[in-house]
């Protein structure tokens, strides 16, 4: 998305010999970015962010999202947005799959707290967003990483705290 801003979406498909996507919907242009930036097969953490890019990529047009050639700050804020808190969600949907984190038995209650924590996680992303917005061109990876970490943890402990309050109650 950088590359996107500073020279157009044309230059930016070049840079991953991906031309022949230019002038596509969106959506094709993001399936086809998602080889050459989450790559199939893998580790865990691999296969989180991919899951999160195409989770991504289904909620472009939903969020109005619908051209790369005039995308907007704004737009740019809200894909990457969706991108770190599918990125934070798979996370622990991973830690809830190896156990680290038990759930309610019901499927009703266990629906409600993933709604909550879905809101929670993209807020806790918008806000971190918002502080950013100025330096969101010279995001690097690290910082990326240390702000996901950071709402991942906070999402962590409301979701164990979920959990203990759940088997207490049992």
């Amino acid at each position: 998305m950088r590359d996107v801003a500073a020279r157009g979406a044309n230059e930016a498909l070049r840079t991953f010999n991906l031309d022949s996507l230019a002038g596509r919907p969106i959506e094709e242009i993001f399936l086809g970015l998602a080889d050459h930036i989450c790559p199939d097969g893998g580790s865990v953490d691999e296969g989180i962010a991919r899951e999160a890019f195409i989770e991504t990529i289904a909620d472009l047009a939903k969020n109005g999202i619908t051209d790369l050639n005039t995308l907007t700050i704004d737009q740019m804020q809200t894909v990457f947005e969706l991108y770190v808190t599918h990125t934070i969600e798979a996370r622990l949907y991973n830690d809830v799959g190896t156990k680290v984190i038990i759930l309610p038995s019901s499927a009703r209650e266990a629906e409600r707290i993933q709604g909550q924590l879905r809101d929670f996680i993209r807020r806790g992303v918008a806000d971190v967003l918002t502080a950013a917005r100025d330096t969101i061109r010279a995001l690097t990876v690290d910082r990326v990483q240390g702000f996901i970490s950071q709402v991942y943890e906070r999402a962590f402990a409301i979701l164990q705290s979920l959990g203990e309050a759940e088997a207490t109650a049992a």
